[in-house]
């Protein structure tokens, strides 16, 4: 029998738009993959930007190890969320576990997210249609919220989505 109490909270509403907005107002996340060459995580500092409906969207190189990764195992872990001033651990982040899904540069998606990506990151656009690079939608599957001291929820891909 357990007695101890749960650190997680129940996820409510507030918690459910922290979870978003940490996304969301995010130039960039740190990336964790699982390299295929040693099944050891590997982390990397990607540019994000959101797609209409809610799910993070990077743009990555053929060249780069995260990518190749990816394309072997599109299992993923994002951490979005800045620290401040003061303690780094008392500033909110999100864990948002995923699938990557590589967006082929034939479909209507890519367009759409090309566009997108652009607004949010117009330097961009010096390597954004080298033939090598490459978007990837990171779908949701779940996320783990530390919304600062005491505050720690759970959510599911609909947590986080916008519907």
């Amino acid at each position: 029998m357990n007695d101890k109490p749960s650190v997680l909270r129940e996820t409510d509403e507030d918690a459910r738009i922290q979870a978003r907005d940490l996304m969301h107002k995010a130039a960039h996340a740190a990336l964790a993959v699982i390299d295929p060459d040693t099944g050891f995580p590997a982390v990397s500092r990607v540019l994000t930007a959101m797609d209409a409906d809610g799910a993070p969207v990077i743009l990555v190189s053929g060249l780069s190890s995260h990518t190749k990764a990816l394309m072997k195992d599109s299992r993923a872990s994002a951490l979005f969320g800045e620290p401040g001033k003061g303690d780094p651990l008392a500033h909110p982040r999100l864990t948002l576990r995923c699938s990557a899904e590589r967006i082929d540069r034939q479909s209507q998606a890519h367009n759409r997210i090309r566009t997108l990506f652009l607004d949010r990151h117009p330097k961009s656009k010096l390597y954004i249609d080298l033939p090598d690079f490459c978007f990837f939608r990171l779908v949701p599957l779940d996320a783990s919220l530390n919304g600062g001291f005491g505050r720690a929820y759970i959510l599911s891909s609909q947590d986080l989505m916008m519907l």
